[in-house]
């Protein structure tokens, strides 16, 4: 992996997310590499993460850098993914934009080998900055 753009996440976020490693029966690739990004990310309280910053429950707009098509997803918890424009904190994509802050772009590598390019062009919705405590 190439070397990676700094993140941001909230301490709860963090909490919750370790948590939710804890509790992994199968403890894959995908969740090896979130706690690699939960272990260099720098934690604020929720009264301090900057606005465009993805969260957990942010809408992120995105682009895939290969095939420059654009996305609307929702950073979820796994119990929460399936539904249209939602994706898991523990699918690569997913994970690759936790703490990202807008125009940084990450390489990112996804199973089978394969690289994900992806740049965050915006944060459409931040619970935090919408006042929400989730």
């Amino acid at each position: 992996m190439s070397l990676s753009p700094p993140i941001t996440i909230t301490r709860l976020d963090l909490q919750r997310l370790e948590k939710l490693l804890d509790s992994l029966e199968d403890y894959g690739p995908t969740a090896e590499a979130l706690e690699r990004e939960l272990e260099r990310a720098e934690v604020v309280g929720l009264d301090a993460v900057p606005p465009g910053v993805v969260t957990m429950n942010s809408t992120a707009h995105c682009r895939e850098e290969a095939s420059g098509k654009e996305y609307h997803l929702t950073l979820v918890y796994p119990h929460e993914a399936g539904a249209e424009g939602t994706v898991s904190v523990l699918a690569p994509v997913g994970c690759a934009l936790l703490g990202l802050s807008v125009g940084q772009t990450i390489d990112w590598e996804v199973p089978g080998g394969k690289r994900l390019k992806l740049t965050l062009l915006g944060v459409d919705y931040q619970p935090e900055a919408a006042g929400e405590v989730r």
